[in-house]
């Protein structure tokens, strides 16, 4: 078993999945011109395997958060910095088989390419091991970052646009903000801010600007509707 293989808690059957999960097409193109695969195909496999295990995570463990919520949660849950992290984690910089161009211009720390390489890992352990090991996989490496704390505020940080989804979702209802006090000196100055759903006080928030105190009266809102 190699270093990678414990750290994905998967012995490759077909260890050819593995090695091509790692290589890069610069590698491919110029070493064997073309005739070996490169991990493109297997990376454009591995981000939809990655979507639809995110997806149904979020859909399952967030039953109230509206389709906007999740998309954006997903989004940023599977994004590029998010995948270099993992890649980072699995120090795959430095298995990865780059051309020589590559190698020469910093290819083992491009973010894209790192990114590239996680999804393509993701394809080969979906391949090799069906779904349930890249579950696994994905469970420990992108999702407990969204198990850290309330996956709807705290990863997105937009109570407001939280906040505003779930007030949409019944007709006819009227969500508003009124600044009720503003203080301090101009270089530091000090709001508070009430947010109102159907002229009903729902939470009171302050901040160095308006934006920051709805922010935090949306913050107060979500976590009265919540109890």
């Amino acid at each position: 078993m190699t270093d990678l293989e414990q750290a994905l808690g998967h012995v490759f059957r077909n260890r050819e999945l593995l090695e091509t999960a790692l290589t890069h097409s610069s590698y491919a193109n110029e070493k064997h011109k073309g005739a070996m695969s490169s991990n493109e195909r297997l990376e454009f496999l591995g981000d939809s395997v990655l979507g639809h295990l995110t997806a149904d995570y979020l859909y399952r463990s967030c039953p109230d958060m509206p389709e906007g919520g999740m998309t954006r949660l997903r989004a940023e849950l599977v994004c590029e910095q998010n995948l270099l992290r993992v890649a980072r984690e699995l120090s795959l910089g430095e298995q990865l088989k780059l051309g020589r161009g590559e190698e020469m211009t910093g290819g083992r720390a491009r973010p894209s390419i790192l990114a590239d390489a996680v999804e393509a890992l993701i394809a080969a352990l979906y391949l090799d091991g069906g779904i349930e090991a890249v579950r696994a996989f994905v469970r420990e490496y992108i999702l407990s970052h969204a198990e850290e704390g309330n996956p709807a505020t705290e990863i997105m940080g937009d109570y407001k646009t939280v906040l505003q989804e779930l007030v949409q979702r019944s007709s006819g209802r009227v969500l508003s903000y009124e600044t009720l006090s503003e203080s301090g000196p101009e270089h530091n100055k000090r709001f508070v801010s009430e947010v109102r759903i159907d002229n009903k006080p729902m939470g009171k928030g302050s901040g160095r600007s308006k934006k920051e105190s709805e922010q935090a009266a949306a913050r107060e809102a979500l976590k009265r509707m919540g109890e």
